[in-house]
């Protein structure tokens, strides 16, 4: 991995690319008016550009980018602040000054649910086994302006941590946090958004294991809930209560504690 900038670059861009590169303890390589497909040939890597909107990540070979963006929070946000139904939340059962551990952040969709309906007197923690999608994404919820002040406000209070997520369970007190959340379904997920295609290029295609799901049995003081393909095997495996919905290609199951 390496960092550099937009084509058309400023001082500021260049410093604020510098720093980013520190931070995350790669190259700086200067954009020098050469394309990102040419610096990726010759540093043999993925890159990562800062541009004066946002910041993109490229694989090397691929010509589309990710970069954050909030996906269905958006309309799902307008939802709920009409007082309307959204299915992770009526899973969820999330009311003011509870805590969520998601466990598989992605473009932090549902942590952003997650977020407004704990609000701030609450708690959510998103873990991102990548490095580079947790800065992102990480970067995006404290930047992104969706016009909605309810939804940047829901964005910022969000902690990003870079762990795999029975790592950062294990790390945790026994009923420490109200609700742990699984949504292991990358494959599925980007499939049926082009949206959010980029992500597969760097999403990590771990299982949900019996040893994640234990340490989230001991840590989840009120339930466990899990996003899952209607034909998942993992609701029956680990004992969910599912919440079926008709003509739908997930569905929501939980544990309670």
């Amino acid at each position: 991995m390496f960092v550099t900038t937009s084509g058309r670059t400023t001082q500021q861009l260049n410093e604020k690319a510098i720093n980013i590169a520190t931070l995350l303890d790669v190259a700086y390589v200067p954009r020098k008016k050469k394309s990102v497909q040419f610096l990726q040939e010759k540093w043999d890597s993925d890159c990562l550009v800062v541009t004066k909107e946002r910041l993109e990540l490229f694989q090397k070979g691929e010509a589309e980018p990710f970069f954050f963006h909030p996906n269905s929070a958006m309309f799902r946000i307008k939802r709920l602040l009409r007082g309307e139904h959204d299915p992770f939340a009526g899973a969820a059962q999330l009311s003011k000054g509870m805590s969520i551990i998601d466990c598989t952040l992605g473009l932090a969709s549902d942590s952003i649910v997650a977020s407004l309906l704990v609000g701030k007197e609450g708690s959510v923690t998103g873990i991102e086994g990548h490095k580079f999608l947790a800065y992102i994404v990480q970067d995006g919820l404290q930047t992104w302006d969706s016009g909605i002040q309810e939804m940047n406000e829901a964005m910022e209070r969000i902690k990003v941590i870079h762990s795999s997520s029975l790592g950062y369970l294990k790390e945790q007190e026994d009923n420490s946090v109200d609700c742990v959340y699984f949504d292991p379904m990358f494959e599925e997920s980007i499939l049926g958004s082009v949206g959010i295609q980029p992500l597969g290029h760097f999403a990590i295609y771990d299982d949900l294991q019996e040893a994640t799901m234990e340490e989230a049995l001991r840590v989840a003081r009120f339930r466990i809930i899990l996003k899952d393909h209607y034909k998942s095997s993992r609701f029956d495996r680990y004992g969910f209560q599912v919440h079926q919905r008709p003509n739908a290609k997930f569905h929501f199951g939980y544990i309670e504690k």
